[in-house]
């Protein structure tokens, strides 16, 4: 695991300064960079973290915690939309809920459960031109990615682990087993910092992209 963060206190943290690659990528995380949207406003009130939550997972260590912009305790009163683009490593995850339309679907009635990749976990799966045509053009592909990545219920990790399967919005059934203190899903991916929550939706990090679309980040290399 090779997410790369940029330390330094809480009021930094406000800021999204970190290395994108992509054209379409770059100008989404701009758009929601530092820009004093009402969003992030609302955000940045809420930061005393109040609320304790426990997530858990080797990638923890180095999020957001306490009384910083992102930390667990931070994103409990938000809509799942908002709480993402506070994770620090959800860039690309983020930016294709953005771009599909989506913030309202992950608010569904009933809850949900939101296993979001890391950008690492699509670096390593997609090349920069598939990522780029997924966000500006094929967005009703990307919309059926991320439907492999979401499940009905606001579930926590542990209950995702004894129930050995779980099957997604988009019809997919994923063999699921413990993993340490998270869980593996379809023998493929495993939590990394599980049991965010926000408003009707737990969040786990996982660190591999799920469903069925080819590995593309290959062709990177073929570019250089």
């Amino acid at each position: 695991m090779s997410e790369t963060l940029i330390p330094g206190p809480a009021s930094r943290a406000t800021c999204r300064r970190r290395a994108v690659a992509g054209t379409a990528l770059a100008l989404l995380v701009t758009v929601t960079g530092c820009t004093g949207s009402p969003v992030r406003s609302a955000a940045a009130e809420g930061t005393g973290d109040s609320t304790p939550v426990a997530v858990t997972g080797p990638l923890c260590d180095v999020l957001p915690s306490g009384t910083e912009p992102g930390s667990p305790g931070s994103l409990v009163d938000r809509s799942p939309a908002q709480a993402l683009t506070w994770i620090p490593v959800l860039t690309t995850f983020e930016a294709a809920v953005r771009a599909t339309g989506m913030a309202e679907e992950l608010s569904a009635a009933g809850g949900l459960t939101i296993l979001a990749p890391t950008d690492d976990a699509f670096r390593a799966k997609f090349s920069t031109a598939n990522v780029d045509q997924l966000l500006l053009k094929d967005t009703a592909t990307l919309r059926g990615l991320l439907r492999e990545h979401l499940v009905a219920g606001a579930r926590p990790v542990a209950d995702l682990a004894s129930a050995g399967t779980v099957t997604t919005l988009a019809g997919t059934t994923l063999a699921v087993t413990p993993a340490g203190s998270g869980a593996r899903l379809a023998d493929r991916a495993e939590t990394v910092c599980a049991d965010y929550r926000a408003t009707g939706a737990r969040i786990h990090v996982i660190d591999k992209v799920l469903g069925g679309l080819p590995d593309t980040a290959h062709e990177e290399e073929h570019h250089h």
